[in-house]
């Protein structure tokens, strides 16, 4: 019996001394995967360009963009800057993918002063997640690329988006965790009053029945497709709180909104999210668009549902809209050419990236789409403007043309297109009756990814009663 407690007890030494070594950094010189810092007063930039990393520690270099700082305390040790032009760089012990404080003195006014701020360094590779708490598993995904959801003990559950937002979701009541990085956006359950300006989510909301947690719209009740919006909205149940370039601040503020979900529009009004910040409405950006399958898209609906406590609905729902796009796998090549596109006011072609999702749909559909080796285009985008020259050039001779009047609502017959470019009128699809377009709520129908590649389907074999999303142009 003895013997047998020894060899379990060298088993399980064993056992920790791999994880150890999984898990160990190695020794060398390596960049964060992310820096962020809090306090001062927004006039000095800190940033970390470099970790040294060795026997496990890590050494940060903390620059601060004045020459002014001449030390930083640290856990009770005094560190010297050494001064370059125009900064002050400072060699830290610091913790990996915890917040701590340092306390940095300048000399920019009359006298000395000391100035606390709150640094985060954060490196995947030292594991982290959320500093204090357990790890418990991940939200298992099929097809989206672009999020995950990691579960905490105590109900925590940690949402990371691909170049985006990260998201600590706490039961109520539940103190925020020590050290976790200053940068989360920490919400708290049940999530409610939301401002919902990212419009591809409110089918997912829809499908999840959890329109009563969105509070404020920023469409009117006319623009939007999903019924169950229009309806609250006429009866008051949901309110509209402006455009996301142009919200109501004050109507968001006195009705209590508790968080805003954007589009990535929002990136190119950087003001908008600062004003909503500032008035602490939190902000989080949906990136579904950027997502290189139909069904990653859709399964964002995951997301909302870690986020409304509503998983298994949400599973339930995904696993319906899987089976029926995987059953379209069935569709064979039909060997024809797509492109689809709209002329921006620039006079550009904009095409959708060759990862995108849309082009996925028309492969799904049997269409082979014309810009998916097309030189020089950047991947992993989800629109990219090319010139009306090279647009010809790749798509002239195209079977069909599809034009996006989702976002040029103008265009409705083939007069609207060619007036849009004289170039379009040489275009075989043009001449041949070969164009199409999309119907205006393409982007807020997130839940429908079966639809638009039945009706590629459709337009590719000359099928085109029934159609959801697409209607030819006379």
């Amino acid at each position: 019996m003895k013997m047998r407690k020894t060899l379990i007890l060298l088993v399980c030494i064993l056992l920790w001394a791999a994880a150890l070594a999984e898990t160990a950094l190695p020794d060398g010189v390596c960049e964060p995967d992310a820096f962020t810092f809090s306090g001062g007063s927004g006039r000095v930039e800190i940033t970390c360009p470099q970790l040294t990393l060795e026997g496990g520690a890590a050494t940060a270099s903390i620059v601060f963009s004045s020459p002014n700082y001449t030390t930083v305390s640290l856990d009770g040790v005094v560190y010297e800057g050494a001064h370059t032009e125009g900064a002050t760089v400072f060699e830290l012990p610091v913790p990996l993918n915890r917040a701590f404080d340092i306390a940095a003195v300048t000399t920019a006014m009359s006298k000395p002063h000391e100035i606390t701020y709150t640094l985060f360094v954060r490196l995947d590779a030292a594991g982290g997640g959320v500093p204090g708490l357990a790890y418990e598993s991940s939200l298992a995904l099929d097809y989206a690329e672009g999020f995950s959801v990691d579960r905490y003990e105590g109900g925590c559950l940690l949402i990371t988006v691909k170049d985006g937002d990260r998201c600590l979701v706490l039961p109520e009541g539940m103190p925020v965790p020590e050290g976790i990085d200053p940068a989360v956006l920490v919400l708290r359950r049940p999530v409610e009053r939301v401002y919902l300006a990212a419009t591809s989510a409110m089918a997912l909301f829809d499908r999840l029945a959890a329109l009563d947690s969105v509070r404020f719209s920023s469409l009117q009740p006319e623009d939007w497709s999903v019924e169950n919006a229009a309806a609250a909205m006429r009866s008051g149940d949901m309110l509209f709180a402006g455009k996301y370039s142009e919200p109501d601040y004050e109507l968001l503020l006195r009705e209590g909104c508790g968080l805003a979900v954007e589009s990535t529009m929002i990136l190119h009004t950087p003001k908008v999210r600062e004003m909503l910040e500032l008035l602490g409405i939190p902000v989080f950006v949906d990136r579904s668009s950027y997502e290189p399958h139909p069904l990653g898209r859709t399964e964002w609906i995951k997301l909302y549902g870690a986020l409304l406590d509503r998983e298994a609905e949400a599973e339930a729902f995904f696993d319906s809209q899987k089976e029926i796009v995987e059953a379209l796998a069935d569709y064979p090549p039909s060997g024809k050419t797509v492109a689809f596109f709209y002329i921006g006011a620039d006079g550009k072609a904009v095409v959708r990236g060759a990862d995108d999702y849309v082009a996925r749909m028309i492969a799904l559909g049997g269409g082979d789409y014309v810009f998916a080796d097309m030189d020089g285009q950047e991947r992993g985008h989800a629109s990219v403007s090319i010139t009306m020259e090279d647009f010809y050039a790749a798509a002239v001779d195209a079977d069909y043309l599809i034009y996006n009047t989702a976002i040029d609502k103008a265009v409705s017959g083939l007069d609207d297109l060619t007036a849009r470019s004289a170039l379009l009128a040489d275009f075989r699809a043009v001449r041949e009756g070969h164009v199409f377009c999309t119907g205006g709520d393409l982007y807020q129908a997130t839940d429908t990814a079966a639809a638009l590649i039945v009706d590629i389907y459709g337009m590719l074999n000359g099928q085109e009663d029934g159609m959801v999303f697409l209607r030819k142009m006379n």
